[in-house]
């Protein structure tokens, strides 16, 4: 069982950054998938970035340039770096890992965290 606690979000304006965290807890599959989500009010939940199982990052095409992911694997913490954040970043902000047999390429088990509110206003 794997629990995931983000944290960081909180109240921040136009132009602003934050960063999140993701704090992974018990035992991890050292092959996995991790990544931060984001559902605003009366939207479907999205990617917004994430590592694949070969370490390659993924960015949704409205936050590149502006979020950087990265990992702490020493001590099981994801993070996203958010700069020049926009109203329409306003979310709550979940972290996602997916966890993989050695060898294999789908899934064995899927964990999400509570999230935590982003909101960007002036």
């Amino acid at each position: 069982q794997v629990q995931l606690v983000e944290s960081g979000g909180g109240l921040v304006q136009p132009g602003g950054s934050l960063r999140l965290s993701c704090a992974a807890s018990g035992s991890i599959f050292r092959r996995n998938a991790m990544g931060w989500y984001r559902q605003a009010p009366g939207k479907q939940r999205e990617l917004v970035a994430s590592f694949s199982i070969f370490g390659s990052t993924n960015y949704a095409d409205s936050v590149k340039g502006r979020f950087t992911i990265s990992r702490d694997n020493a001590n099981n913490t994801l993070y996203l770096r958010m700069n020049s954040l926009k109203p329409e970043d306003t979310a709550v902000y979940y972290c996602r890992i997916q966890e993989y047999f050695s060898g294999t390429y789908t899934y064995t088990s899927d964990y999400w965290g509570q999230g935590t509110q982003v909101t960007v206003s002036s």
